[in-house]
């Protein structure tokens, strides 16, 4: 897995490393308005994710300047050959030291099956050597519970994982939402798995306890609605451009 980075020259370019470039870049989906939002800010954090993190009032949070921002980041974890994708990483640092956040966006996609799920098919497939992991590296002594969404659990331990890599003092899980239901599309599977991990479901962004180095927070940002309604041309598919190929990385 290749650990060199270069500027995207157009939102567009986000499309070539999607996990199915064709599937999933379209406009008012999740890929395409996430892409629209990162690229309007260019050199800092999308305004409503920065607001979230100011409201915070945690030292470690405030003031964050962006000091890269990587689409469709992957880590490798045990108990299959696919990694965990996160939709955008991003790096950034104030007076205080370097914050990793994970950034889960959604327009009106769900979070996809629940750990009970997982655990009714993985039997053969390494999926419940990874479900142990995944518990382990967030320090859960009591298995979780069935209706737990795992794309939240594995998101969460990626952040986390990438924060430890680059000795960042604090790690961020956050959804980005551009979802105009009332309640937000997902809202409940997100606080079902804050209140999992002893984070409070209540606040738009909490600490986890328990976790020092790096610190562990979530949280859940509302984007900017406009961004779903921003249509995006393709890119063509070089044929020698592996980060092409259709592949399922979730």
């Amino acid at each position: 897995m290749k650990r060199i980075f270069l500027p995207t020259p157009s939102p567009s370019h986000w499309q070539r490393v999607l996990a199915d470039p064709v599937k999933h870049w379209k406009p008012g989906f999740s890929a395409m308005t996430e892409a629209a939002c990162w690229e309007n800010e260019a050199d800092r954090l999308p305004s409503g994710i920065a607001k979230l993190l100011e409201s915070s009032q945690e030292p470690q949070l405030t003031g964050l300047r962006l000091l890269a921002a990587f689409p469709e980041w992957a880590v490798e974890l045990p108990g299959g050959d696919t990694p965990s994708c996160t939709d955008v990483l991003a790096l950034a640092a104030n007076e205080h030291g370097l914050v990793v956040i994970g950034v889960e966006a959604k327009v009106d996609e769900p979070f996809g099956p629940t750990l009970g799920e997982k655990r009714a098919t993985g039997t053969s497939s390494g999926q419940l050597q990874r479900i142990g992991y995944l518990h382990g590296v967030l320090g859960l002594t009591g298995l979780l519970k069935d209706d737990v969404r795992y794309q939240l659990l594995h998101r969460t331990a990626s952040a986390l994982l990438t924060a430890r890599d680059f000795h960042a003092s604090v790690a961020v899980m956050l959804v980005h939402s551009y979802s105009t239901k009332t309640p937000p599309s997902g809202r409940a599977d997100y606080e079902n798995f804050c209140s999992a991990v002893h984070a409070d479901p209540s606040s738009p962004i909490s600490r986890v306890p328990d976790f020092r180095h790096p610190m562990l927070y979530l949280g859940w940002s509302t984007g900017e609605a406009g961004f779903r309604d921003t249509v995006l041309p393709s890119m063509p598919c070089p044929t020698d451009d592996m980060s092409c190929v259709m592949r399922d990385s979730r």
